[in-house]
């Protein structure tokens, strides 16, 4: 049996954030992944947008983490030769009636401590994107976009020049607490059993299917999957910024986002699915998406929809309840000394990763 100080379940962008603060402030460290490789799931499959925190309940982890998640991502990328790009993006409302929306997402924005929203007309908006419609907007000049994987590259390094192991291919198949720490035993082609005094829970989808193996976690979480497809635009982009309509109900709306080279794709919307391995993109949906798109952007070109990827936001709340902050449990909450769980960490978790990984880091371990 191999003794280690922490175990990380989990190499997402958050596993891997997570893992390297412990590993530099001294802990040794395991990532258990059980995927072949590091972030092949929520994190590859996402915008790779770095947000800035505007839509989420002042006070609230996914606010405060977002906003000082997001400073610090840039300034890593920057220090890290990692690939960005701060374009912006333009919030619009496209009827009369979306205005008061969008002045209550500008009021929450500077509750939660984001002031550089800038109020458009719809002729200011307009000369920025020319090939938007709207009634009026607000241009977020700190939302951005990253290399996602890059950026998991950078984590994985310092961890692993921290002393930390990465070892993929091992899903966690049972673990219990047994005197001063857990036993967690490995599946795939090299099955092993590990004792560790320390354990964060970071397997995202996963995460709560860990918890119901757990006999002494009670109550279980809850688990539901929501799948943000994507098309991509074929032909001229049409935008240098990001375009964002009004938010809908569990998601953000059906917006345009660029990646590095400049391409333009649309998504994610939401489509409630029974488990988290559907991730084929309907063609059929396309003919929701262009009606959402021509929303505002009413020269959207018949036929320029292409089905792309999907990803799957782990959600802890059904589809009729409202979205709950990040859920960060240690001891304190759950009453088992050496165990947090990350639950319910989707957008803005990317952003939020570097402080995200501060907040677990200065957690207390014991109960």
């Amino acid at each position: 049996m191999h003794h280690v100080d922490t175990v990380v379940i989990g190499a997402g962008v958050i596993g891997l954030a997570v893992a390297r603060a412990l590993a530099l402030n001294g802990h040794e460290t395991i990532i258990l992944e059980a995927e072949d490789s590091f972030g092949t799931q929520t994190s590859s499959r996402n915008s790779e947008v770095i947000h800035a925190g505007i839509y989420y309940p002042p006070g609230s982890l996914k606010a405060q983490l977002c906003r000082d998640g997001r400073t610090q991502l840039y300034y890593y990328a920057q220090s890290r030769n990692i690939e960005f790009n701060a374009c912006g993006k333009l919030l619009v409302a496209t009827t009369e009636a979306e205005l008061p929306k969008l002045e209550a997402i500008a009021e929450n924005a500077r509750l939660s401590c984001v002031h550089d929203l800038i109020r458009l007309s719809a002729d200011e908006a307009h000369a920025l994107e020319p090939e938007v419609t709207c009634v009026g907007g607000y241009l977020s000049p700190s939302t951005g976009i990253i290399d996602v994987h890059s950026f998991m590259l950078a984590l994985l390094g310092d961890f692993e020049n921290a002393g930390g192991t990465l070892v993929c291919g091992t899903p966690v198949v049972n673990w219990s607490i047994e005197a001063n720490g857990f036993v967690l035993e490995t599946g795939g082609a090299d099955p092993m059993t590990l004792r560790a005094r320390r354990v964060i829970n970071a397997a995202g989808h996963g995460a709560p299917r860990l918890l119901q193996d757990l006999s002494a976690y009670a109550p279980p979480c809850p688990q539901y999957f929501a799948k943000g497809n994507y098309f991509s635009l074929t032909g001229r982009a049409p935008f240098k910024r990001l375009v964002y309509p009004m938010p809908e109900a569990a998601g953000l709306g059906v917006h345009a986002t660029i990646d590095l080279s400049g391409r333009v794709r649309f998504g994610p919307d939401v489509e409630w699915v029974a488990h988290d391995q559907d991730l084929k993109v309907n063609p059929a949906r396309a003919e929701v998406f262009a009606a959402a798109i021509r929303r505002y952007w009413p020269g959207l070109p018949d036929g320029a929809l292409v089905p792309d990827y999907a990803g799957i936001r782990p959600k802890i709340h059904a589809p009729d309840q409202p979205m709950p902050d990040f859920r960060i449990e240690g001891p304190q909450s759950h009453g088992i000394s050496g165990l947090i769980n990350l639950l319910g960490i989707e957008s803005p978790g990317m952003t939020s990763a570097l402080a995200l990984a501060d907040h677990v880091a200065g957690m207390r371990f014991e109960t």
